[in-house]
């Protein structure tokens, strides 16, 4: 369960600083080197901290003040990995623990042989808390060794500077403390810096550091150690007291990363898949995805998931439909009271949802495209400047991309089918159901006796402003009939909602068997898109083709009809879905890091394994691959959930309705399968293999299974096969 990069390359730098990202969902540290080298991106992030600088649209999440650097000296001598002397050099995150080690050998210009081992933890269970270990082991002489290390305010979001340095201390010569507030959003920051040994403090420029001067016998190794804690006042009025008392406190590096350690091997006792595969890299990836859903995900109902996560600056720390649809079902299914505090999020934000319909003349919750400590719209209304015409492009996802409510709501339909939580439907959902079901119903329009839905943009994204996209007609219509049967609002509501369901139009399956993905697109010229397949991800259409003719012609982003396939799979026949996934994944080009799995999903429902498995290993390498760049700003968060939900809901066969069915799709690669689901308010232990199905549970209660069309009752145990 290992991330390695054993080979320090500098155009690798960012990439492996995203990969390498440790954290527990309240905070996230880029997992980059201690050294300064050229365009390496450091990044400290926690959940919540928000500010918009003026001239810009946008709340970011903010770069906070580096707690990482660290200058090593030996007799003099600034270490740095470009040296020609480093060898046995190894680097990797250790997935299974939480913790980022890197060691080597490193031999000085005067000859003379060190072993260098750096050490990085977040704990688990004291949410402010990271802790580093620096070790030198001198293998020939004894040694002068010189570290310098502290806190650095002077880091910013690609320029854009937003904290303010209220208050720097030192404390026993020991303990570093720093205040901060950001320019807007006032929120103040404490943060302090824990050493084990005693240096000489500077503060200049924003920043505050120690150098350390020591030494060191051989074979007796140097050992250097900071633990930092940080809140801030969206957690604690006085953040800067609550860190400097944290600090008082000595802790040793082994015993925060003992604790640490303890939490992540219950983590994975819970929430692994375990397979048997062919290929060792399947299991590598399946994990590398629950590490990262596990770091990116807070625990407090008043934060949601970034598309980032906590890994980088990408879309600014905002936070999109990703979370209701991709990565909210990790946890429903694992740990169902975090799923609960996504969708209390979006509760605590209807007021921002709600003036955005009113703004746009619309009843409801219009909830925002990008989301951020607010809820209120932080979408950019202008892409950057094109170079070459000097005009920027509008950005429509904010006034068109509305199927995100009716995302929230089947996020919340959702939750309410797996656990049967009737207090949590009764408090949060229905007033989520009540305001985007009206939303639905003001935003259709009436023409020829019908209620179309127009102007919209599906979740296909090179398909714009366009009439009665089947995914949103269709997910709005699940929406009302949600409010409906949820018996939202009073009886003149409910009349509304049965109007509008009565005459909504729903597209359907024309004389060829195919379902339109809206009023157009069946009828726009096609053309060869097999080269632009073949670089998926890297949008190389858009260099040969302007937008406009992109959006003119059948050519598809990403998954649009066939995520409604994904979401509502007893819509449509067997047959409807295979053709129309074939016909559909023809003009996909999955330039979306959130298509290939969707699209694996359905291949695998319709027997299709084997070219569903080439589709979930291609998902699998949208990080997990040796490109240099193509995760530099942050992890693609959503794409790590949608890989998980390619092997439950595909290669598994997990499908979800009244009662839960099993179709197993396993791929010839796989032998077996194991992971836990949670159900109807219980955990039910999964195992399969090709041609068996082994189900477990801890009690006796009667739960309906429904295997391969025939349904059986799971008590304890249930064991299936084929045979």
């Amino acid at each position: 369960m290992k991330i390695e990069f054993n080979q320090f390359d500098e155009e690798m730098l960012n990439k492996e600083a995203t990969l390498m990202t440790t954290g527990n969902g309240y905070l996230g540290v880029r997992g980059v080197h201690e050294e300064k080298y050229r365009n390496q991106d450091r990044g400290f992030f926690v959940r919540g901290i928000f500010d918009r600088t003026v001239g810009t649209e946008a709340a970011e999440l903010v770069n906070l003040p580096d707690i990482t650097e660290l200058e090593l000296r030996i007799n003099g001598e600034l270490f740095s990995l470009n040296s020609p002397q480093v060898t046995d050099y190894r680097r990797f995150l250790d997935l299974s623990t939480g913790e980022l080690i890197r060691s080597l050998k490193w031999q000085t210009e005067q000859g003379d042989r060190f072993k260098i081992i750096n050490k990085r933890i977040v704990s688990q269970k004291n949410k402010e808390q990271i802790a580093f270990q620096l070790i030198v082991e001198p293998l020939d002489n004894d040694c002068e060794i010189s570290v310098k290390t502290g806190i650095d305010g002077q880091v910013s979001n690609g320029g854009n500077q937003h904290l303010i340095e209220r208050d720097i201390r030192v404390y026993d010569e020991r303990v570093l403390v720093a205040e901060y507030e950001t320019i807007e959003s006032h929120l103040t920051l404490g943060l302090a810096m824990r050493l084990n040994k005693r240096g000489i403090i500077s503060a200049k420029n924003r920043k505050v550091q120690t150098s350390i001067q020591e030494t060191c016998q051989k074979n007796a190794p140097f050992i250097f150690e900071k633990v930092v804690y940080i809140y801030s006042s969206l957690e604690n009025d006085y953040p800067q007291e609550a860190v400097k008392k944290a600090a008082v406190r000595e802790i040793p590096y082994e015993q925060i990363a003992k604790t640490a350690k303890a939490s992540w091997a219950d983590f994975w006792s819970e929430h692994r898949v375990v397979i048997d595969s062919q290929n060792t890299f399947d299991q590598l990836a399946l994990d590398f995805c629950c590490y990262h859903l596990q770091i990116m995900t807070p625990d407090d109902p008043q934060f949601s998931v970034a598309a980032k996560g906590l890994t980088g600056e990408g879309y600014k720390g905002h936070v999109f439909w990703d979370t209701e649809i991709f990565i909210l079902p990790f946890f429903l299914h694992n740990e169902p009271a975090i799923a609960k505090n996504l969708l209390k999020y979006r509760y605590f934000r209807l007021a921002g949802a709600k003036e955005k319909a009113r703004q746009n003349n619309y009843l409801g919750a219009l909830f925002p495209w990008e989301s951020a400590l607010t809820g209120y719209e932080e979408t950019p209304k202008y892409a950057a400047i094109n170079i070459r015409t000097g005009k920027r492009q509008i950005i429509s996802s904010a006034v068109a991309e509305h199927h995100i409510v009716a995302d929230i709501a089947y996020a919340v339909m959702d939750l309410y089918q797996t656990t049967t939580d009737q207090d949590f439907m009764d408090q949060y959902g229905k007033p989520l159901l009540k305001e985007t079901a009206l939303f639905w119903i003001s935003r259709g329009v009436e023409v020829n006796g019908r209620i179309e839905i127009h102007d919209v943009i599906g979740p296909d994204e090179y398909t714009e402003h366009v009439d009665n996209n089947a995914y949103t007609n269709y997910l709005a219509a699940y929406n009302v009939r949600s409010a409906l049967a949820q018996q939202v609002g009073d009886e003149k509501l409910q009349q509304q909602f049965a109007h509008f369901l009565d005459k909504l139009y729903l597209p359907t399956i024309n004389e060829v068997g195919l379902i339109p993905q809206d009023d157009t697109f069946l009828s726009k010229p096609v053309i060869d898109l097999s080269k632009y397949k073949e670089q998926a991800g890297n949008q190389l259409i858009l260099t040969d083709y302007s937008r406009q003719e992109v959006i003119d012609q059948q050519i598809l982003k990403q998954a649009d009809l066939v995520m409604l396939f994904y979401l509502q799979p007893h819509l449509f026949d067997f047959e409807t879905i295979k053709k129309n996934l074939y016909y559909y994944e023809d003009r996909t080009i999955h330039d979306s890091s959130l298509s290939k799995a969707i699209h694996a999903i359905v291949a695998a429902r319709i027997n299709e394994a084997e070219w569903a498995y080439e589709m979930f290993q291609a998902a699998c390498r949208i990080d997990l691959n040796d490109r240099p760049h193509t995760s530099d700003e942050g992890i693609h968060g959503a794409a790590l959930g949608a890989v998980w939900l390619a092997a439950i809901f595909g290669f598994a066969g997990i499908t979800k309705g009244e009662i839960l069915e099993i179709n197993p799709q396993l791929p010839k690669a796989w032998k077996k399968i194991k992971f836990h689901f949670y159900w109807k308010d219980e955990t039910i232990t999964i195992q399969m293999t090709q041609d068996a199905i082994l189900l477990t549970k801890n009690s006796k209660v009667k739960l309906p299974i429904m295997i391969e069309g025939q349904e059986y009752l799971l008590e304890k145990k249930l064991e299936w096969s084929r045979k």
